[in-house]
């Protein structure tokens, strides 16, 4: 068996300042730091009695450099960074506030939601960043051949194209998937290397955020 787990990053200053994300690069919040730790706490819990390496790839944006920082300090685990992990670029709208991007953003339509291409100037595709994602997934799912688990640190939206792409859906039938998250959530996928199969074992898991509730 082999484990990916898909970590989003947590709370982020343009979320606090109400600015569009993006490429833009927001540092985490006080919060956020926090919720970081208990990520990490998380997953050193959920690989107790399992002697597998982990590595940990992340989204080269400072707010999920900042989390897999503290992810492999936690569990003694080697980090590096890909630019394909990258959430959606929304162009010209990026640091500026949501309202701006909310009066000018159009829908994707049902007869082309990975090729529409909205009024904003610089803004990616569906197709763009389904591409470039998957393209670095294949890479990881090849390393995954190897004795060890891994951990991926990515954006909200670009969390869908990690998961589509550990199942194999193609870029072409991604166009209406969406496997929704939130900040500080963790997915966990299983590789089977008997049957080979891949499993969806837990969507979008925030139930190690209660801790810091509680506490």
């Amino acid at each position: 068996m082999q484990d990916l787990y898909v970590v989003t990053h947590p709370h982020a200053e343009h979320t606090a300042q109400d600015v569009v994300g993006g490429w833009h690069n927001s540092v985490l919040t006080p919060a956020g730091r926090r919720d970081a730790g208990l990520i990490a706490e998380a997953l050193k819990r959920r690989r107790t009695g399992t002697s597998r390496a982990v590595r940990i790839t992340s989204s080269d944006l400072e707010r999920c450099t900042e989390t897999s920082t503290i992810i492999a300090r936690t569990l003694d685990a080697p980090a590096t960074t890909d630019t394909r992990l990258r959430e959606i670029s929304f162009g010209e709208a990026e640091g500026r506030p949501n309202s701006w991007l909310a009066q000018r953003q159009v829908p994707a339509p049902d007869n082309n939601r990975l090729d529409h291409r909205g009024p904003v100037a610089g803004a990616e595709t569906r197709r763009d960043i389904a591409a470039r994602v998957h393209e670095c997934m294949r890479e990881l799912m090849d390393d995954l051949d190897h004795d060890h688990d891994h951990i991926v640190v990515t954006h909200g939206f670009a969390h869908t194209f990690v998961v589509s792409a550990w199942l194999q859906i193609p870029v072409d039938a991604a166009g209406f998937a969406t496997f929704a998250t939130t900040p500080g959530a963790i997915t966990h996928l299983r590789h089977d290397d008997y049957w080979r199969n891949r499993t969806l074992v837990q969507l979008a898991d925030t139930t190690h955020l209660d801790c810091g509730t509680m506490a």
